[in-house]
């Protein structure tokens, strides 16, 4: 498995990792089981959330990583109701206890809310100086928000941006993408298969992707996600509930595609015209 730097000061990410969203409505033994058979097959960089099954997903992600604590990289994140500096330090707090772990990998603030950023960032700063966090990041910023973040945090804090990118859905690369790069910022993306079992193969993309694959002895899904991570500043986090699926999933960690590739992709998925920032 490919590994990569995640935000200032921090290498060795899988890029590839493991997400969480909905993996509570799988049998808990299954899920524990996939995310045990993902972290095997190097995929580390597991990603939940305190709002993901009220707080269900990150105690499976807890019973997974159990005796496996220091081989993986776990993020999780504040909803923005909670993300005052009082409800910040609590909220971490609830997601160690569900994760039972006395450290988070990463922090994050889950999407833009009514409390200023000051506060949330200043708890982040805390949270960090007592080792209950190792770094912190945001999810769901636009250009425009991550220039107000730089501002409020100061340079070589924001550790990741999570984000929304699939094959119809590239907005990100107009201006996100390019901002994270420029100061260092990893960029995380989420629901990398656009909410689909497989990318639609009855598609025109689709068989593209298929065509691509079949040369490789590889699957769609593998190609989608390799042509997602193809920049050495992208990530993602692909949510598996079988182990099959996890197994497919780490597969791409190991893909380089072509220059050639890409632009067929490039083609068959067109990026579209830049616009404001999409978000599930």
């Amino acid at each position: 498995m490919k590994t990569r730097s995640f935000g200032p000061g921090q290498s060795g990410v899988s890029v590839i990792g493991q997400g969480t969203w909905n993996l509570e409505l799988a049998p808990r033994a299954e899920a524990v089981k996939t995310l045990q058979r993902g972290i095997d097959l190097g995929m580390t960089h597991i990603d939940t959330a305190e709002m993901y099954g009220s707080g269900r997903a990150e105690a499976i992600t807890g019973e997974a990583i159990a005796g496996r604590r220091d081989r993986v990289f776990v993020v999780s994140k504040v909803l923005p109701s909670n993300a005052s500096h009082k409800g910040t330090l609590a909220a971490c707090e609830r997601s160690l206890k569900q994760l039972k772990t006395d450290y988070l990998d990463c922090y994050l603030l889950h999407w833009r809310g009514s409390y200023p950023l000051e506060e949330t960032f200043a708890a982040f700063d805390e949270l960090k100086t007592a080792g209950k966090i190792r770094s912190w990041g945001v999810s769901n910023f636009d250009e425009d928000d991550l220039d107000e973040a730089l501002a409020v945090a100061g340079k070589g804090k924001i550790a990741c941006n999570q984000v929304l990118y699939h094959l119809r859905e590239r907005a990100i690369e107009h201006a996100v993408i390019p901002w994270c790069e420029k100061h260092g910022v990893a960029v995380v993306a989420y629901s990398p298969y656009g909410q689909m079992a497989s990318p639609a193969l009855s598609t025109p993309g689709g068989k593209v992707l298929a065509e691509i694959a079949d040369a490789r002895d590889s699957t769609p899904r593998q190609i989608a996600l390799a042509f997602l991570t193809r920049k050495q500043s992208v990530l993602a986090i692909p949510k598996a509930s079988k182990v099959a699926h996890a197994e497919e999933n780490a597969g791409a960690g190991e893909i380089e595609i072509s220059a050639k590739e890409i632009e067929q992709i490039d083609k068959a998925f067109p990026r579209g015209r830049p616009r404001s920032l999409p978000m599930l």
